[in-house]
């Protein structure tokens, strides 16, 4: 058996197909709402999901919130936008009985405006996403947490597919987008790390040139030149909020 973890904040125009992909996966699906003002908690309640209604802590603490509240060891933790295809469904339902030694992948789809994109950042994407609590929790990483793990875990990955939806307009792109470059230059800041010349202006530019051309984002459309130009602004902005930051410091 396992449960399934996902944090939530105003969710509603997406959680239902999510938590519709997840049906007969689990008995134990455990929502971290962090302080959803639209429908988000009355529909995980219609699919008789446990609600956990917290603050916000950052992704990996608000992640292992519901780890600790799940009813079972096995883990299967997802975000809101993150619905399953009937394949990797099928595959969780026959996966028994779980080795304690192994953490499983998952291969990501990932979606813009509900277009799949095939190439650039977002091409084909893995991440682990099952895993025992006993072995495995997320590190406390306000953004872009990542697992904890011991180094002798064998890494096994499942067929199927995680459709992630990433974003429904340009606008929430825009404002995900520098949300993110925030939070990650306050995480910097927090490891000592400073924004030099290299960072500021080279460092943008070789993301555009890698994910664009020799990824082949290209081959995507304008979507994909918007996804690598737009990452590639996120990769300079998060070293200009470094550089402010550290200004603050050290006047």
């Amino acid at each position: 058996m396992l449960s399934v973890v996902i944090i939530t904040k105003n969710e509603a125009h997406i959680i239902e197909n999510t938590l519709q992909s997840l049906q007969g996966v689990s008995d134990d699906i455990v929502i971290v709402d962090s302080g959803s003002t639209d429908e988000t908690i009355a529909i995980c309640k219609k699919f008789n999901a446990t609600v956990i209604q917290t603050g916000w802590d950052g992704y990996g603490a608000n992640k292992n919130k519901g780890i600790d509240a799940a009813r079972y060891d096995w883990i299967l933790s997802l975000d809101a936008d993150e619905a399953i295809d009937t394949e990797l469904r099928a595959v969780l339902q026959n996966l028994s009985p779980f080795n304690d030694g192994i953490v499983y992948k998952l291969t990501y789809n990932n979606f813009f405006c509900n277009k799949h994109i095939r190439f650039g950042v977002w091409g084909t994407d893995r991440h682990i996403r099952l895993f025992n609590r006993k072995k495995v929790k997320w590190n406390n990483a306000e953004v872009h947490e990542n697992l904890v793990f011991p180094v002798d875990v064998k890494v096994v990955t499942l067929k199927g597919k995680v459709l992630h939806y990433t974003v429904n307009s340009i606008k929430e792109f825009s404002d995900k987008t520098n949300a993110y470059a925030l939070s990650n230059a306050k995480k910097y800041k927090l490891q000592g790390k400073k924004a030099g010349f290299v960072k500021l202006y080279f460092a943008p530019a070789f993301n555009f040139i890698q994910h664009y051309f020799f990824r082949l984002g290209f081959l995507d459309g304008w979507e994909g030149y918007l996804i690598c130009k737009t990452n590639a602004w996120y990769t300079f902005m998060k070293y200009v909020f470094l550089k402010e930051l550290n200004k603050k410091d050290s006047r």
